[in-house]
């Protein structure tokens, strides 16, 4: 029986993710098996599909436990609370977040696309506290809805901003703002690129962007990309394991001088 799973939420609740490496595994008997070592745990779930469609959510079945699978999850001395089932959110990416966080500079204004339940904006200005404003945008509105309870639950509601809207429309709105944009969707963060772009301020500013790539043609394709938007100079970050040889990772795009805005 060989399967993985990650425990989102607290001690006081979480609810424990499964996926299962043969589906002719006991689900049932693993699911227990998590219960019982796990006492915060109290829902089971299976994932039963990838995530689909712009709102990034997955399909899950319930193999055991409480139906309502609402959380407060903790990390970095924030909270942040989602229902899994509904919102998209990774607590694999606890340390990037931190590291975002870390990169971010007093003073700045810091925009982040597809933003979810505002994980990344509120690990930002809980740890930069001299963080002039976080934006957030999402087009979910249930995890819209999470990422201003999250707000107010962290008690930053002077530094973190979720706006409820398509990020193809809302940043027409946002060019020459920010300091540093975050774009956390990395199978099609690169299409907006130019967007990330324009929304930096004339003078120019950094650009977080996740890829999905081989590990033998990474530098390739950053070198495209910071040659595409006219970088001043970039680095490569290896974020997550994806697949065998495969991974999830951050370019970190310095851009001198903002086009187009």
């Amino acid at each position: 029986m060989t399967y993985s799973f990650d425990i989102i939420g607290s001690k006081e609740k979480s609810v424990a993710v499964v996926e299962l490496r043969d589906e002719n595994s006991g689900e049932k008997e693993v699911a227990e098996q998590i219960l019982k070592r796990h006492k915060n745990v109290v829902s089971v779930l299976k994932k039963v599909s990838e995530r689909q469609g712009v709102m990034r959510t997955r399909e899950y079945q319930l193999i055991l436990g409480d139906s309502n699978t609402e959380v407060v999850h903790k990390e970095s001395n924030c909270k942040l609370k989602l229902d899994i089932t509904k919102a998209y959110f990774s607590n694999r990416e606890v340390t990037e977040r931190l590291k975002i966080a870390e990169m971010t500079k007093p003073d700045e204004n810091v925009l982040v696309m597809f933003g979810g339940v505002a994980p990344y904006a509120i690990v930002i200005a809980k740890h930069q506290k001299s963080v002039n404003k976080v934006v957030s945008i999402e087009i979910n509105p249930k995890a819209h809805g999470y990422a201003v309870e999250n707000v107010r639950l962290n008690k930053l509601q002077d530094k973190v901003f979720p706006i409820l809207a398509d990020v193809n429309k809302k940043c027409k709105d946002l060019f020459g703002q920010f300091d540093r944009v975050a774009m956390p969707l990395p199978h099609e963060a690169i299409n907006y690129l130019d967007l990330a772009v324009k929304c930096l301020k004339p003078k120019g500013g950094i650009i977080h962007l996740y890829i999905i790539e081989h590990e033998d043609k990474v530098e390739e394709k950053a070198g495209e990309i910071a040659k595409k938007i006219g970088a001043k100079s970039h680095k490569i970050r290896k974020v997550l394991p994806y697949s065998p040889r495969t991974y999830k990772y951050c370019i970190d795009v310095k851009v001198a001088r903002s086009r187009g805005v």
